[in-house]
């Protein structure tokens, strides 16, 4: 087996490891399996997560809920200012163009469309909440969109909690059914996502 680890990164480890978890399921993650995978030796990715196993599974927890370029109006070069912002220390604030309810679903859009791409690893996601740089910038930027709807104090928090929980468990429902025979194609699973927003964020406000 190669010893030539100069290739590999953190990032690396978690896309290979999200390609077994895809197709052996959660269980099926071992560190040895994970370096045949890379063709490197399992000690090596240690080097990149020295706490094991459960410092890797918080690293895929944390890049699932990552949204990728394009994830839409929340994640803009405004997004990206406030993400810096968060790294050093400032609060994020929530100034894009655009109303309020446009920006709010066209982020719940690709954070859904994240988590169905990574659904073999939802299961991480019942016992983590990662905290990123990025995490906060764009919980900061949804509550920031909530403010201007015209929430404040603790409603707003309480608000942004409710928009993660739906995204979050509509993708675990329909993951869990898509097997069913009488499982609504993509089309009728995007239409009642974006129905079940719409009806959350008129309850919101």
């Amino acid at each position: 087996m190669s010893r030539n680890y100069a290739g590999l990164s953190r990032e690396r480890i978690i896309i290979e490891a999200l390609h077994i978890i895809a197709g052996r399921g959660l269980g099926g993650l071992s560190m040895r399996r994970l370096g045949d995978a890379l063709e490197v030796e399992a000690m090596a990715i240690y080097h990149h997560f020295p706490l094991g196993k459960e410092q890797l599974f918080n690293a895929i927890a944390a890049y699932v809920t990552s949204p990728g370029p394009g994830a839409g109006a929340l994640d803009d070069p405004e997004a990206r200012e406030s993400e810096q912002a968060a790294e050093d220390g400032e609060p994020a604030g929530a100034s894009e163009p655009g109303p309020w309810d446009a920006r709010i679903t066209a982020w719940a859009e690709a954070y859904r469309a994240r988590l169905l791409e990574f659904s073999g690893a939802l299961s991480l996601l019942a016992h983590r909440a990662p905290r990123t740089p990025h995490s906060l910038a764009t919980r900061a930027l949804v509550e920031g969109a909530l403010g201007e709807a015209g929430l404040t104090g603790p409603d707003v928090e309480r608000a942004a909690d409710a928009l993660y929980s739906y995204c979050l468990g509509a993708v675990v429902h329909q993951v869990r059914h898509q097997q069913e025979e009488d499982a609504p194609d993509a089309a009728e699973a995007d239409a009642r996502f974006r129905y079940g927003l719409r009806a959350l964020l008129a309850g919101l406000v």
